[in-house]
C-alpha cells in the first residue's frame, strides 16, 4: 500500500485543495469554479498542454475537458462511483463523529 505523505494528507482539507486552483480557466459564472471543484474533492493538476486537469485527492481520478456548465460533484460521481469521498454524500465540513454511542459501548466492558 502506498504511504501517505504529509502533503497528500493536507489535501484532505478544502482550504488546501482550493489553493491549488491558481490559473484555473473557469471562474465566476461557471459551475466548475475553483470553490466547487475543491468542494467536490478535486485539486488542480495542470500540464502545459492541458490547463484544466483536476484530480481527486482521495481516489486519484483525473478529469479534463471541463465545460463551464459542468458540475464538479456530479462529474465526480459519474466517473468515480466507488470513490470514498463521493460515497460520503456530504461535504467534509458537514462530517461529524458521535462519541456518545462509543461511550455507551465502552461502558459495557
Amino acid at each position: 500500500m502506498e504511504q501517505m505523505t504529509e502533503e497528500h494528507i493536507k489535501m484532505y482539507f478544502y482550504e488546501n485543495r482550493l489553493k491549488t486552483f491558481v490559473g484555473w480557466p473557469f471562474e465566476e459564472g461557471c459551475a466548475c469554479t475553483p470553490e466547487n471543484m475543491a468542494r467536490a474533492g478535486f485539486i488542480h493538476t495542470p500540464t502545459d498542454s492541458c490547463p484544466d486537469v483536476a484530480q481527486c485527492c482521495f481516489c486519484y481520478k483525473e478529469l479534463e475537458g471541463w465545460q463551464p456548465e459542468d458540475d464538479p460533484a456530479e462529474e465526480h460521481r459519474a466517473h468515480a462511483q466507488h470513490c470514498a469521498f463521493v460515497s460520503l454524500g456530504k461535504a467534509a465540513e458537514e462530517l461529524s463523529v458521535s462519541f456518545s454511542s462509543c461511550r455507551k459501548r465502552d461502558t459495557r466492558f
